[in-house]
């Protein structure tokens, strides 16, 4: 049991739940619902995930001796060896599932995987780390959406939420700057009004994209309020749990615009995402 906790918190296992949606956004953005083998396209998406979680914590895990002793590399619970092993398992895994579901699909995928170790391993420490983050999660979008353009707006969207929380979480340990986490809430607000101002088939997809945006933008938009006002290493790290838990409702917000069955089942993942958020990190 000890061991696989370790594996849970090493790949943020359950923080995957938050991208499960992506794909999901960039199907129904494009018009193309997960059917068939596509449906194996979230699993692919939660792989790589999970991945690029083991793959920080071995690029990171000099720092992590300092700052984060309590993670798995760090507090000697498995070695650095194995958790690159880790890494290029579920890596691999990640695209060959993507495969199955089409030739495009494992191009993205590719794409995706390349960008995850980029990210990790060169970018994370340095100024283009908020952006080359925001590349993976537009990349996952695109990953549902079989290369359709129609879903590069809602790939921006994620994206530039995924960068305004990667800018925010540099400051977890020592605290940020105030101008940080204020562009972050500013992205947030900016994030909810288009996601709930774009096309809608019917007053019933308008009601539900507002009421996912709204969810949205009170539980990300609070936290770095509080975090804009006080700065403080907590309230970042806080801040930055709301901004991963938060993309749920967002993702639910942009699919609820195109299809309103699989904004629901999106939705039903929201009580778990914050169950498992309480009992182990998300960053």
């Amino acid at each position: 049991m000890s061991r696989l906790r370790t594996l849970v918190e090493l790949t943020r296992a359950p923080a995957a739940l938050t991208v499960l949606g992506d794909t999901l956004v960039g199907a129904a953005a494009a018009g193309r619902p997960l059917r068939g083998r596509r449906l194996l396209l979230p699993l692919s998406s939660a792989a790589l995930y999970c991945a690029g979680m083991a793959l920080n914590d071995w690029a990171d895990r000099e720092l992590d001796a300092v700052e984060r002793p309590e993670r798995p590399i760090s507090s000697g619970r498995i070695t650095p060896g194995a958790a690159l092993g880790v890494a290029a398992g579920l890596g691999a895994c990640g695209v060959a599932v993507a495969a199955v579901a089409g030739r495009g699909a494992r191009r993205t995928a590719l794409g995706l995987a390349a960008a995850i170790t980029a990210y990790d391993v060169v970018l994370k420490s340095g100024p283009a780390g908020p952006a080359g983050m925001a590349l993976c999660r537009g990349l996952d979008v695109l990953l549902g959406a079989g290369g359709c353009r129609r879903a590069w707006p809602a790939a921006a969207v994620l994206a530039a939420h995924t960068s305004a929380v990667t800018a925010l979480s540099r400051g977890e340990v020592h605290g940020a700057r105030r101008s940080t986490a204020r562009a972050a809430a500013a992205t947030t607000a900016l994030a909810a009004a288009v996601s709930a101002a774009g096309p809608r088939r019917s007053p019933g997809h308008r009601a539900a994209a507002l009421a996912a945006s709204a969810a949205y933008a009170a539980q990300v938009g609070r936290a770095q309020a509080r975090a804009a006002r006080t700065p403080t290493a907590p309230l970042v790290r806080a801040a930055t749990r709301a901004g991963i838990h938060g993309m749920v409702p967002l993702q639910v917000a942009l699919v609820a615009r195109h299809r309103l069955t699989s904004a629901a089942a999106l939705a039903a993942v929201v009580p778990a995402v914050h169950h498992f958020g309480r009992k182990v990190s998300a960053t």
